[in-house]
């Protein structure tokens, strides 16, 4: 039978078609106005500080809708945005500097559907309001560092391996070592090549006594990546600070960065934290005295009180081994017994240091301080004063096992994720590469609610145009291709909601072009199929031939769209990038439902019996 579907392929696009609705019902629901409370550095929320909150908003007298607590946030949801707003008020003063109070708009999807992992696409800033920044990451710069860290390293290597030189200097980027005897260049490239086996090391042309010393091209795209990494995730922590729902913080390109900010209008702000310095100390604890003493004001001479994260004192000695501007590197690298540790690498200043410590204070425990300069405005005497708080915290405290310098663990912590978070914090307590803001645009709420008002209405009316036309020109068939269309526009959504993907205008541009694009295809097919009933072949094999031949017009006309939707996402950017990809799912899709799913309602219809006329 030639207008027939196979039951396994109907029940194959019959579950496709029920999976796009299900899937694309959360952004059908609305959102509630939501406070969500999550801690700043590592760690977790407790069921106590849950209970506490609950306690204080329920005696403050404010109505919560839903309360949801989990390991890493918890989120209390209300009825209106003015509940909303004197909850974070209380919560901020309420909760210490180890949590962050943020204002958010929690989809209302109902739990059913939460269930089987159904979620709304999230919110641009074009729709939602907020702040938009483009850094640009100075890779020059950090070839640079990188370079000087090297010039201090190999001056270092040489003096603890007793060859005798006259110089260690950068030389058009390259470290120049001139050496006092020539005897000692073949050492001199053996224990290079040993430690440094990231560096191009070759002989001078024009003086015997002179090896050049290279950073090599893979170590720069190295050092490239993980500059852009590492700024990422010190924007991250920073960006914690000023209570953000949902940043968004992502690499573009090789050298950019995008830093989206939901809900946040105030720029100065916003460039302040971004901008803040930060820095790692690593000191000894002291064991010797008593902390609850030093608590009380007691505290003894040499020493220093600091407080861990969770709050708890800890007496430190004043004398530092080493600070973050030493770390090379560090990795989350389980130890030889599989417990979490996280590896770290420092320069060469820095080995020297931690050796001869650790080699006299071993079986003592040692601190990782963070230590970072806040900036805020305030208010004295009726004046406004920019305030400058150092504040320093200890994020980690481990036994020295055993005497290391260069690299070594870090043992002690609890999980593989507490690890992690630990070697992204001291690889990320200071930028590794200076950046500078290239774009920065504000989008306001109002404006938000008015772009999606905007959007929506020119989908209503596109849409509904265009089934009203395909409806009026072709009869039933229209009807057919307007119910696939329909189908179009679930399946598309559905894919973005799955991917979790941020919604933009120029998304919805996208969307609305991906309608005309399906009916496209069905115009084609249906002008073919009119073609052969007028050449006078039955109108079943008229619409069998009239599907198959139209195929690889519709194939042609849509790879040709594909290969241009696939360009703007190689080469695009932001908004030009989402469009793209919005294109990208809406041309594969309008291909199965004008084919396919069109197909498989014109069999049901029109497929089985003999047919005098078609209505199209």
């Amino acid at each position: 039978m030639q207008n027939h579907y196979p039951l396994w392929k109907n029940l194959l696009i019959l579950i496709v078609l029920a999976i796009s609705v299900v899937y694309s019902l959360p952004n059908i629901y609305g959102s509630d106005p939501s406070v969500q409370v999550a801690p700043t550095l590592k760690g977790k929320l407790d069921q106590p500080q849950a209970d506490l909150i609950k306690t204080t908003l329920s005696n403050a007298g404010l109505e919560i809708k839903e309360f949801e607590f989990s390991k890493d946030q918890i989120l209390i949801r209300f009825n209106n945005t003015d509940t909303q707003l004197k909850a974070a008020d209380i919560l901020r003063d309420k909760m210490g500097d180890n949590i962050s109070v943020a204002l958010n708009l929690a989809s209302s999807t109902p739990k059913w559907l939460r269930a089987v992992g159904a979620n709304p696409m999230y919110l641009g800033l074009d729709l939602r309001g907020g702040v938009h920044f483009l850094l640009e990451v100075d890779m020059a710069a950090a070839i640079k560092q990188a370079e000087e860290r090297y010039n201090l390293d190999v001056r270092a290597l040489l003096r603890n391996e007793k060859i005798r030189y006259d110089s260690v200097a950068k030389d058009e980027g390259a470290i120049k070592i001139t050496l006092k005897d020539v005897k000692d260049k073949q050492k001199t490239f053996e224990v290079l090549d040993r430690d440094f086996h990231n560096l191009d090391v070759k002989e001078s042309v024009a003086n015997p006594n002179e090896i050049l010393v290279k950073i090599s091209e893979k170590e720069k795209l190295d050092l490239k990546k993980n500059a852009v990494d590492q700024n990422i995730t010190t924007l991250h922590n920073r960006v914690n600070e000023i209570g953000v729902a949902e940043p968004v913080i992502q690499k573009q390109g090789d050298s950019r960065i995008v830093v989206q900010l939901p809900g946040i209008q105030d720029t100065s702000r916003a460039k302040e934290i971004l901008g803040k310095t930060a820095t790692l100390e690593y000191r000894l604890v002291d064991v010797e005295h008593d902390v609850q003493k030093a608590v009380a004001g007691e505290i003894p001479v040499g020493s220093r009180l600091y407080h861990e994260v969770n709050g708890n004192p800890v007496l430190l000695d004043r004398h530092v081994i080493v600070t973050g501007a030493e770390i090379v590197d560090a990795a989350y690298v389980p130890d030889q017994d599989g417990r979490p540790a996280v590896s770290i690498t420092l320069n060469g200043l820095g080995a020297k240091k931690m050796g001869s410590m650790t080699q006299k204070n071993i079986g003592k425990p040692m601190a990782v301080v963070f230590i970072e300069y806040k900036s805020e405005n305030k208010v004295i005497d009726g004046k406004k004063v920019h305030h400058r708080e150092k504040v320093e915290k200890v994020i980690s405290i481990a036994t020295i096992r055993d005497s290391f310098s260069k690299r070594f663990q870090t043992t002690g912590l609890d999980s593989p994720e507490e690890a992690r978070n630990l070697s992204l914090l001291l690889r990320a307590g200071a930028l590794a590469a200076p950046v500078e803001i290239v774009e920065e645009r504000t989008v306001g709420p109002s404006l938000g609610q008015a772009n999606i008002d905007a959007g929506m209405r020119s989908f209503e009316i596109g849409f509904g145009a265009v089934v009203l036309l395909i409806a009026v020109y072709y009869k039933l068939s229209g009807v057919i291709a307007n119910v696939a269309l329909t189908f179009n526009v679930f399946i598309v959504i559905a894919i973005l909601s799955l991917l979790q993907a941020t919604l933009t205008l120029p998304g919805i541009a996208g969307i609305i072009l991906t309608v005309g694009m399906s009916v496209d295809a069905n115009v084609l097919i249906f002008e073919r199929i009119k073609e052969e009933i007028k050449n006078g072949n039955p109108i079943q094999t008229s619409i069998f031939v009239g599907y198959d031949k139209a195929f690889a017009t519709i194939l042609d006309s849509h790879f040709t769209n594909l290969v241009v939707a696939v360009v703007l996402f190689a080469f695009g950017t932001g908004s030009v990038k989402g469009f793209a990809v919005t294109l990208i799912i809406g041309i594969l899709s309008s291909m199965f439902t004008a084919i396919t799913v069109t197909r498989m309602i014109s069999n049901w219809v029109n497929g089985g019996r003999k047919l005098e006329k078609l209505s199209i």
